[in-house]
């Protein structure tokens, strides 16, 4: 099965860089040095594809925004990615009159329509410079791939497309008709360049249900049209799927509004929670050097440091879904091994300068060189997972740090016993007014968890003490007035989302990273192994794929699906998290021969969750 994955959004790209035509094998070829010109769409694209020295060898020997100012180069191509707005179309047109290149290569993000390519065609005619045109393309890339299985719809303006942007009491039906449109156009895109019409369901009654038709509606409109359908014959996308239709499954941010706001124990949705990770880049807050201020002097200003978390980095493809104590045991492992590398180097330097002219000393030295140069040939590999180990230490650090000042381990174990009716070994009171456990961010999640978990709300008299204990704290009350409106509607619509049979298991000490010696200091820290259960939304697939009994009411009803379906695709409107994402991977694993990919209109973080609930719940 081939999929619309990272590499169908790279294989296109490429193409693009090369003037639309497929890349050549023959690599040792000079290629065309040209300029790459997009808009903060276009950027967001391609920035989790493709790296400055990828874009280089590419060709690309400047790659500039749309709206900077930007000197003629008349001697070289231009490439264009931008989306098709008046804004774009305007300044495109300017370029023309400023004969800013040799030659223009338009590549549209989502569809241009057929006033705006008047409009460029007017103003080239205008600018005498019709022949420079070069050629004009529709690429139906507008998603960001994140990783080979997993996609976003949009980072720019997101907040048109929000939870809160299609929840707010106030919002007009023109304003909720604009937010479909923007989904669907991202979504058509997406199976545009999967080269699939999907098998499309979703619960009844929601956002996902208007995304769903609408959908549908502008796949039926291509289809019909035979000759410019975009899923037949040459103007499929690159990853062809001539015999095999995959699920789609919309489902609703409504339907399960606990695990975005669940404290996490696994590496990536940990480093999204508390660090900030965007487009697969995190920046970290380096403190200052230890070495004091002179007196007088302004204090130093914390720099920060960005790192890559990208596919070819082994370690993190390996690790990103692990339970975060394993991972600080892996990165202590890497290191220790690395360091046995480079004393062996060391070693053999030291070697190489014997005196001597025994025959002993002679032999032992050319079997030394044969080893040294081995070495040698090896270091710039050893260098690269020098420089991986310094970003995963450094990276892995500053998790554990918001661990142990936040207690987000004791957080974790209590949530996952919160949303499987566990029993408890401690008061949900005495969590939220414990002064060193969280902040009040953490606090406030923990009680919304609670309350969008239990069958039945606190009693008045209970909730007036939680909502003290939380004041007393320094939580902001206003999500809570939301999520009470939320599960008083939610009651009368459907039943309460089931999160499984959860739970996390306590295991032994650490055993590595407990030594002295470690990089990590895990003191306090419960080394907590995660039980696999399905959150709600890998429950509905799950049904969905396995044609069981299903709590949800679907459109259309599931029983006419085949049940040889190789790929499903869960997306999620009105917002998804990493957490959803890796329920679903390890989900997947345990289906042989199936693959499953995740979607969402944004991916959000706790943080930026808990905003949008306060939005929404201000009185």
């Amino acid at each position: 099965v081939q999929l619309a994955s990272v590499t169908d959004s790279s294989f296109l790209f490429t193409r693009m860089l090369n003037f639309n035509a497929p890349p050549l094998k023959n690599t040792a070829a000079e290629p065309v040095w040209k300029v790459l010109i997009y808009d903060r769409f276009g950027q967001d694209i391609i920035s989790p594809l493709l790296s400055v020295k990828e874009l280089r060898d590419m060709g690309i020997t400047l790659h500039l925004l749309l709206h900077s100012d930007r000197d003629p180069i008349p001697d070289v191509p231009a490439i264009y990615f931008v989306m098709p707005t008046e804004e774009n179309i305007d300044r495109i047109c300017q370029d023309l009159r400023n004969q800013l290149y040799e030659s223009y290569y338009l590549n549209f993000i989502s569809a241009i329509s057929r006033s705006k390519l008047e409009d460029i065609a007017s103003a080239a005619l205008a600018a005498n410079a019709v022949n420079l045109v070069t050629k004009v393309f529709d690429q139906y890339l507008n998603f960001i791939t994140l990783e080979d299985d997993m996609f976003v719809l949009c980072n720019q303006n997101k907040e048109q497309i929000s939870y809160h942007a299609i929840n707010k009491p106030d919002i007009m039906d023109t304003e909720m008709e604009g937010i479909m449109d923007t989904i669907v156009d991202g979504l058509f895109c997406y199976f545009v360049t999967l080269g699939a019409v999907p098998i499309i369901r979703c619960p009844r009654g929601n956002a996902a249900e208007m995304v769903a038709v609408k959908l549908d509606k502008k796949l039926r409109e291509n289809l019909r049209d035979a000759r410019n359908s975009l899923f037949t014959g040459d103007t499929m996308g690159a990853g062809q799927f001539s015999f095999q239709r995959p699920l789609f499954v919309l489902a609703d941010r409504n339907l399960d509004l606990a695990t975005p706001l669940h404290h996490t124990w696994t590496y990536q949705a940990l480093i999204h929670d508390v660090l900030d990770l965007y487009l697969n880049r995190v920046s970290l807050e380096e403190s200052p050097g230890s070495e004091a201020s002179p007196a007088g002097a302004r204090p130093k200003k914390k720099s920060k440091k960005s790192y890559d978390l990208t596919a070819a980095d082994k370690f993190w493809q390996k690790h990103k879904g692990s339970p975060f104590p394993e991972v600080a045991e892996s990165v202590q492992e890497e290191l220790d091994t690395y360091r046995a590398q480079e004393d062996e180097v060391k070693r053999l330097k030291s070697i190489m300068g014997l005196e001597g002219e025994d025959d002993g000393a002679i032999s032992m030295l050319s079997d030394n060189t044969a080893k040294l140069t081995s070495a040698v040939s090896s270091l710039p590999e050893l260098l690269e997972k020098k420089r991986l180990i310094d970003l995963h230490t450094n990276v892995a650090t500053a998790v554990l740090d918001h661990i142990k000042s936040r207690k987000l381990d004791v957080y974790f174990e209590y949530e996952e016993k919160l949303m499987s009716k566990s029993t408890m070994d401690k008061s949900l009171l005495d969590i939220i007014s414990d002064p060193d456990a969280g902040t009040p961010e953490d606090k406030m999640r923990l009680f919304l968890i609670y309350y969008i978990t239990s069958q039945q709300p606190p009693s008045e008299g209970d909730l007036e003490q939680y909502k003290k204990a939380l004041i007393d704290a320094g939580c902001d009350l206003s999500p809570l007035n939301y999520i009470k409106q939320w599960k008083a509607f939610t009651k009368m619509a459907a039943a309460p989302a089931n999160y499984g049979n959860s739970g996390v298991k306590p295991m032994g000490l650490f055993s590595r990273v407990m030594n002295t010696g470690s990089q990590f200091v895990m003191e306090g820290v419960k080394n907590l192994v995660l039980k696999q259960h399905n959150l709600p939304v890998t429950r509905i697939l799950d049904n969905l794929m396995d044609m069981k009994s299903n709590p949800v009411s679907f459109i259309p009803p599931p029983q006419t699906l085949q049940t040889f379906l190789l790929l499903a695709i869960v997306f999620v409107v009105g917002g998804g998290n990493y957490i959803e994402y890796q329920n679903l991977v390890d989900y997947a694993k345990a289906k042989q021969g199936k693959r499953v990919m995740y979607g969402c209109s944004e991916l959000f973080s706790a943080t930026q969750f808990m905003k949008q609930l306060s939005q929404l719940g201000q009185k």
